[in-house]
């Protein structure tokens, strides 16, 4: 690889892990209104984005986080009446989550309180920079991937 390329790489690596920490931030200040931080809010909108109901490991391989991330957050949500436990026929030790009926009314909420968010920082970019993003995000991350542990005790 050409030194300018590394550099350049490097760099684009620091600046996800700055806009990552900075998100982290800004969104625990934006889901506070909604008793949410950050963390419950991405595992909530996992589920409430899954067209069907969806395991531990599958959230924590959408959302980039540890299994032992996912489920803290997955008991914290259950605590609060926002998701419910349903058994898995596939594997007994590895439940299916999803929405409540108060858990979808909180996601819409936020998620309506997002879109009008995620409208006004549109107005920064153009699609295709938008698109060209999504494209270098998602190669890194294809670059970068752990080898799946145990994705059929789940089911």
């Amino acid at each position: 690889m050409q030194p300018e390329i590394s550099s350049r790489i490097s760099a684009t690596v620091v600046a996800v892990f700055r806009a990552n920490g900075r998100m982290l931030e800004w969104g625990d200040a934006f889901a506070a209104p909604f008793g949410l931080t950050s963390a419950r809010w991405q595992i909530l909108g996992a589920i409430a984005l899954s067209p069907q109901t969806i395991t531990t490991p599958r959230i924590a391989e959408q959302m980039g986080v540890s299994r032992q991330g996912a489920q803290k957050q997955l008991n914290l949500l259950l605590d609060d009446g926002l998701i419910e436990k349903l058994p898995n026929p596939g594997h007994r030790r590895s439940p299916h989550y999803r929405l409540t009926p108060s858990g979808a009314a909180l996601f819409q909420q936020i998620d309506t309180a997002w879109a009008a968010h995620a409208q006004l920082a549109g107005q920064h970019f153009s699609a295709a920079e938008l698109e060209t993003t999504l494209r270098v995000l998602g190669t890194l991350t294809d670059l970068h991937a752990m080898p799946s542990q145990g994705e059929q005790d789940e089911a």
